[in-house]
């Protein structure tokens, strides 16, 4: 037989292929995946597209790069002082641009630069120069959409994908093991989740100051529930299967059982759940921010924009600001997920 009729293995199963054709079928959730990877994509690399230094300086000979680094004043000239370079002085500029040249981002500011020499008190309306217009601290609002952008979304997947690996633990051993071992880890849930998690987190910020990392630690300890119940009933239904009986007649140990011949059938019913538990970890990060319990002061958030333009009623481009960007990207992550609803349903792919 020669190589050319020797069939290729494909990496991708037969299953995996027609699941991936009804997720491409269902074009509102392909196409909402894709802006979804632009965007998120942009904000990636946020500071490349909305500083307040320049990308890259060409000064008497050497390239310098003052998003990686800090250079002083005094690098430009023996008149400045030996402090960090504020590239928005014309005097700065004006000495950069004597002996070379730089190239600014898209966005000429920061998170947190305060935009000077406005035309109108802030918050400033939208502008050839802010094109969403300042917030009431006079901080440029795309440059803050984005970054707060990021910080939603990564927080979001940090949160979805660590409470889904808890939460799948917990409904594996407690659906394959069954008996005590089901009851009273759902008496433990059942008390758990009656905890009052808001109240906890207001006591929690009067204690301490909450952070990214102190936000995403206490939402998990109540997030990682959602999950269970789905896993521990899939768990409960698989593990009186045939095939599932005569693999531990044989001697398979029970993480082998659980993690080859039960868990891929309880992963279809979770996967169709992820996009909507990410969607509603974003929901909880902006609903702390807007009510003052979420990222520190001065923070890129949407949150904290929905409560600028509450706030600041005189100045709506602020409120359709934040609802067309929070709602857009919560639209988003609701087309996605049921577009993965309809690539893991046995119907639609044709596999039960």
């Amino acid at each position: 037989m020669s190589a050319d009729t020797i069939p290729r293995r494909s990496w991708i199963s037969p299953l995996n292929r027609r699941r991936l054709a009804a997720f491409r079928a269902h074009r509102r959730g392909f196409y909402a995946l894709w802006v979804f990877l632009v965007l998120f994509g942009i904000s990636l690399f946020a500071g490349v597209v909305a500083n307040d230094r320049p990308l890259v300086i060409r000064f008497d000979g050497h390239f310098l790069f003052p998003i990686l680094h800090d250079y002083s004043e005094d690098r430009f000239g023996p008149d400045f002082m030996p402090t960090e370079a504020d590239y928005a002085d014309p005097s700065v500029q004006a000495a950069i641009r004597a002996h070379g040249w730089m190239i600014w981002p898209l966005i000429p500011f920061s998170y947190d630069t305060t935009v000077e020499n406005l035309n109108r008190p802030a918050p400033s309306p939208p502008s050839w120069r802010n094109w969403l217009g300042t917030d009431d601290q006079g901080r440029d609002v795309l440059a803050r959409v984005i970054y707060g952008f990021r910080i939603s979304v990564l927080f979001g997947f940090t949160l979805t994908s660590l409470a889904s690996v808890i939460g799948i633990l917990a409904g594996a051993v407690q659906g394959y093991y069954g008996g005590l071992t089901d009851l009273l880890f759902q008496r433990f849930i059942e008390i758990w989740s009656g905890l009052p998690d808001l109240f906890m987190l207001i006591i929690l910020s009067s204690i301490i100051a909450p952070s990214f990392w102190v936000l995403l630690l206490f939402l998990l300890l109540f997030n990682w529930i959602n999950l269970t119940g789905v896993v521990r009933a899939e768990f409960l239904r698989g593990r009186t299967l045939d095939y599932v009986r005569a693999a531990k007649a044989l001697g398979v140990s029970d993480v082998a059982v659980m993690r080859r011949h039960i868990l891929p059938n309880a992963m279809v019913a979770t996967m169709t759940f992820l996009p909507f538990t990410l969607s509603g970890s974003v929901t909880i990060l902006a609903s702390l921010d807007f009510l003052g319990f979420g990222l520190p002061p001065g923070s890129p958030s949407l949150g904290e924009l929905v409560s600028q333009g509450r706030d600041n009623l005189q100045a709506p481009w602020l409120a359709i600001t934040a609802f067309v960007v929070l709602g857009g990207l919560l639209i988003l992550l609701i087309f996605i997920g049921e577009a993965v609803r309809d690539a893991f349903n046995p119907r639609k792919t044709g596999f039960r």
